[in-house]
């Protein structure tokens, strides 16, 4: 007898599942174009690179501010401009923060701030790529870094929010940070390379009524 063809006396009666419950989703914004700021409490500026040669080791700075103008109709003239407090950092171990923060590394006592500030935006779809100049240790350098756009949403409090998931590989000796130290077994203690990695939550910034 066929699923569908059973008899309703011989049929019994099936619990059916309470509904689950899900949560709102965000409703997404048709134009993102404007300016904004960071929104430090849902952003992360990271980085990690490689210990010993078998490992990674993973940071991020907790003390930042940036603005950004998104134009969406001229990519080109869209910019960034971000600051991070150096002293700020932290690997989850205070030996090595306190380490990073010496001549060795950042040198925060000569120069508190690392900087970047963008020389082009180019945009394709929701793809960026966003260059410009990295100033930490007090050398600034060009660099490229490659966001994607996550999403944007007006957040329960009338919010325009926008989201930005980025990351690009520097040579840390460009910048001054030379420290390093030769292990036994061959190879350094810290890698030259370093990967920067960003998770952007920005706030659109709503224009003053005159």
């Amino acid at each position: 007898m066929g699923l569908f063809n059973r008899s309703k006396t011989t049929s019994t009666p099936v619990a059916t599942a309470a509904p689950v419950a899900t949560e709102p989703t965000s409703s997404f914004v048709s134009d993102i174009a404007g300016d904004y700021v960071l929104d430090p409490s849902h952003s992360r500026l990271g980085f990690s690179a490689r210990h010993a040669m078998v490992t990674k080791v993973r940071g991020n700075f907790e003390e930042f501010e940036g603005t950004a103008h998104v134009d969406t109709v001229t990519p080109a003239n869209s910019k960034v401009e971000v600051t991070i407090q150096a002293a700020s950092v932290t690997t989850g171990s205070e030996q090595r923060d306190g380490h990073l923060k010496t001549p060795d590394f950042f040198d925060i006592e000569n120069h508190p701030t690392i900087t970047f500030a963008s020389t082009e935006v180019v945009r394709d779809g929701s793809e960026w790529a966003i260059t410009g100049n990295l100033t930490i240790n007090g050398v600034t350098k060009p660099v490229t870094i490659d966001f994607e756009e996550t999403g944007s949403a007006k957040d329960p409090y009338g919010n325009t929010r926008l989201g930005f998931e980025g990351a690009t590989t520097i040579d840390r000796t460009e910048w001054d940070l030379n420290f390093n130290a030769a292990l036994e077994t061959g190879g350094v203690l810290v890698s030259e390379k370093v990967k920067l990695e960003f998770d952007i939550s920005a706030i659109a910034q709503v224009p003053s009524q005159v």
